[in-house]
């Protein structure tokens, strides 16, 4: 069975591949910034757009044994879904506001046997707690440019997870995809995780 991750994301890849999931990527070319995802609750968003980003990718292989995985995630900071900063001075807004307070992370995954025309989702919710930053560890840390592109410019792993003090949830959504969701995903849909794994 192909495996196709409709993401250009480097950490759900590189999940997949330390679970040895072969797989290939295939981006959806959603429009992330549509008014029909961004008017929707944080958590209602990233499943919408992991479902739009999956049947995309799927109508590019309609009749074909392939596997869909589309997934996105997104901070949920004061009841509002935190995009990626972009620029280095809404950063450093967002990270001093953060700091020594928490958010909750939402990631919704959803994967279409496309050749059956079947499909499942599924929704990861993590708490994480910020630590209590000072400015020049902030401005430092943007400096890096690293959480320009991050959803909610922050992430568990890579130069700013030592600025994270505490996750309750799971880890592996928190990086983009809910493994063990996906896990159950699959066996949703008839495929147990053993047999997808790499020989």
């Amino acid at each position: 069975m192909e495996i196709i991750l409709a993401s250009a994301s480097s950490a759900r890849t590189k999940l997949l591949r330390d679970a040895k999931i072969p797989h290939s990527v295939v981006v959806s070319g959603i429009d992330e910034e549509a008014r029909e995802f961004t008017t929707l609750a944080p958590s209602e968003m990233v499943l919408a757009l992991a479902t739009a980003k999956a049947r995309a990718v799927a109508y590019m292989n309609t009749g074909r044994n392939v596997l869909v995985i589309g997934a996105d995630s997104t901070l949920e900071f004061d009841g509002r879904a935190m995009a990626k900063p972009g620029k280095a001075e809404v950063a450093i807004s967002w990270w001093q506001n953060y700091r020594g307070q928490s958010g909750k992370l939402h990631t919704g995954q959803s994967v279409i046997d496309v050749a059956k025309g079947e499909s499942a989702s599924a929704l990861s919710t993590t708490e994480i707690s910020f630590a209590q930053l000072t400015d020049e560890e902030i401005r430092s840390y943007v400096a890096t440019e690293e959480p320009l592109s991050l959803a909610g410019g922050a992430s568990l792993d890579g130069i700013g997870s030592p600025y994270i003090s505490h996750i309750s949830g799971d880890a592996s959504g928190v990086l983009g995809l809910s493994m063990n969701h996906l896990r159950e995903l699959f066996s949703q849909l008839g495929y147990p995780w053993h047999s997808l794994r790499a020989k």
